[in-house]
């Protein structure tokens, strides 16, 4: 049953209820591969759904338009003085809803609408908030892009820094939702000044491997710096924005009044249980597992010879073009959940298929790691995934099911947050 008990749901509203249970036992079934997702503590959960939904608070702590903040403004000073501890920054803000509108927030901060951003390219590993043309983020602002190279699969820094001299972007970001590879946020720095940028550095999916001590930070290198709060860092869907002390201000003005009104309560106390959690010694052993797990895989799916985007990982993170598979990505990430493994189809760089019926799909390591495994179960994961996508290609339905059955059988062995 889902933990904590939901009774008063379940009398309340039983159809509500029994689908909140449906998908407690599904995450605890399945091998959930999903880069961007991840298990919660109980902690977490508790925090997150307790009565402080109940409560306005717009403006910040001490400086509220609400009245009744008494115990308000503790829990956001504590999640904001937890954010500056265990990321060693000047500045934090913990009230934006998710990341989207966190990088919305930099936007209305540093830029006036038609002024020139610098993002990496969606289909090349970028985020649609880095000013892809079908984002609010590309219509608003004049956008340039760059990728990967086509050899190697990672960002060519050359080639950054020719189109930042000229084309003189006031923003660039670094960072992105499909990146397998270590950022170089002190190159991207140099690029930066050089062309006169501020330069954000988007770290929503490396911020719990951060936080461990498994990727550099970009502190002290950028000026500013994007999260979101679930991931690897494994707390509530929410997200921050840190910076230096020269632009606090203008960062806070930009999350309210300019884009947002109250903050939701419950989540920056699901933030700071989940920021308290990372300062611990155990998160640092996860970060590192995290890491650990994802190279196992990588090497365990090469063998099996599967194409990865730049030949493996450096995070969590694990790109596969299926193209030599003879299967695309969409299909072969729904064949892969019937088997019980969780993934999401994904562009890879260079990909001639359509966003919605890719070449790749997209894997990681964090909620695997969270429940307990290691890299001694890493081979037996690429052995599911590729006898789960062969039978796909064979349209082997009861080979599908047998996977799922096994699955199910192992994780028995390892415990869920969430799930009792």
């Amino acid at each position: 049953m889902h933990q904590p008990p939901i009774p008063h749901v379940a009398s309340a509203d039983p159809e509500i209820a029994e689908l909140i249970e449906g998908e407690a036992r599904r995450q605890f079934e399945k091998i959930r591969l999903i880069p961007s997702e991840n298990y919660v503590s109980v902690a977490v959960l508790e925090a997150a759904g307790t009565v402080l939904t109940n409560k306005y608070s717009e403006g910040y702590a001490d400086r509220r338009y609400y009245e009744g903040q008494q115990f308000i403004d503790p829990i956001e000073k504590l999640a904001v003085a937890r954010a500056q501890a265990v990321f060693g920054v000047d500045h934090a803000n913990v009230q934006p809803y998710s990341g989207s509108p966190a990088n919305l927030a930099v936007y209305l901060a540093f830029l006036q609408p038609g002024e020139t951003v610098m993002g990496m390219a969606l289909p090349m590993g970028g985020h649609l908030t880095h000013g892809w043309p079908v984002s609010a983020t590309g219509k608003w602002f004049r956008s340039v892009q760059y990728g990967v190279r086509a050899d190697t699969g990672r960002v060519d820094l050359d080639e950054v820094r020719e189109l930042a001299l000229r084309e003189r972007p006031k923003v660039i970001f670094c960072g992105g939702t499909a990146i397998p590879r270590t950022i170089d946020f002190p190159a991207f720095a140099e690029i930066a000044a050089e062309a006169g940028a501020v330069l954000v550095a988007d770290i929503a999916h490396i911020a719990g491997l951060i936080a461990g001590g498994t990727h550099p930070s970009p502190v002290g290198h950028a000026a500013v710096i994007t999260t979101t709060t679930h991931k690897t860092l494994r707390g509530p869907r929410g997200a921050m924005i840190m910076s230096t002390a020269e632009h606090a201000k203008a960062v806070d003005k930009a999350v309210f009044p300019g884009l947002q009104g109250g903050p939701h309560n419950h989540t920056t106390a699901g933030i700071a249980v989940a920021l308290h959690e990372a300062a611990q010694p155990e998160f640092r052993s996860y970060a590192h597992q995290v890491v650990a797990n994802a190279k196992a895989l990588a090497a365990a799916l090469l063998e099996r010879g599967y194409s990865l985007v730049s030949g493996g990982t450096d995070n969590h993170l694990i790109l596969i073009d299926l193209s030599p598979q003879g299967i695309a990505g969409k299909p072969a990430a729904k064949a892969l959940d019937r088997a019980g493994l969780e993934v999401n189809y994904n562009t890879v760089p260079f990909d001639p298929r359509k966003p919605f019926d890719p070449s790749g799909i997209r894997i990681g390591t964090p909620s695997i790691t969270t429940r307990g495994l290691t890299q001694e179960h890493m081979p037996r994961i690429a052995a599911w995934m590729d006898e789960a996508i062969i039978a796909a290609v064979k349209d082997d339905e009861p080979s599908i099911d047998r996977v799922a059955g096994e699955i199910r059988e192992l994780l028995t062995g390892f415990p869920m947050a969430g799930w009792a």
